[in-house]
């Protein structure tokens, strides 16, 4: 098993990972943090992300209803009333990312690292709203679920 201890080495694997890969990827970060999702549409779509077989189709009606709720929670972003709705809006911006297609990203954008980040921005707005920390950040257990993967 390979072991990432760093963001540079979760980003090589990243980036050494097929396009299939790389959704996969990025749908297992945002299943870490779905737990704060309140989107069922969102739910379902991160789901489907996961599958190995998942057809243009499905991945582009996955992606729209993903992309549709985080522009629409954005709007919640920047207010300090509620962390968890801006967490549900990275949650589903983790998803949108995850699932959003190679030829549709900048170069060199890889749309795993991007849910990565975007998963971590929601356990951030968790940790907010709990005013407390934990042992085990979000890049450690990311860290963990690239090892895992690979």
């Amino acid at each position: 098993m390979t072991q990432i201890a760093n963001d540079q080495q979760l980003r090589d694997a990243l980036n050494a990972l097929t396009p299939e890969q790389q959704r996969i990827m990025g749908a297992r970060f945002a299943g870490d943090v779905m737990h704060l999702c309140l989107d069922d549409r969102v739910r379902r779509a991160g789901q489907l992300a996961l599958s190995p077989d998942l057809a243009d189709t499905e991945r582009d009606d996955a992606l729209k209803a993903a992309k549709s709720y985080a522009v629409k929670t954005y709007t919640d972003c920047g207010k300090d009333t509620d962390w968890l709705k801006q967490a549900d809006h990275f949650v589903a911006a983790a998803v949108a990312a995850a699932l959003t297609p190679p030829d549709q990203l900048p170069p060199k954008t890889n749309p795993a690292w991007k849910a990565a980040v975007q998963a971590r921005m929601a356990k951030n707005c968790e940790l907010m709203e709990k005013e407390e920390g934990e042992e085990a950040t979000e890049s450690d257990r990311q860290y963990r679920i690239a090892s895992q993967y690979l």
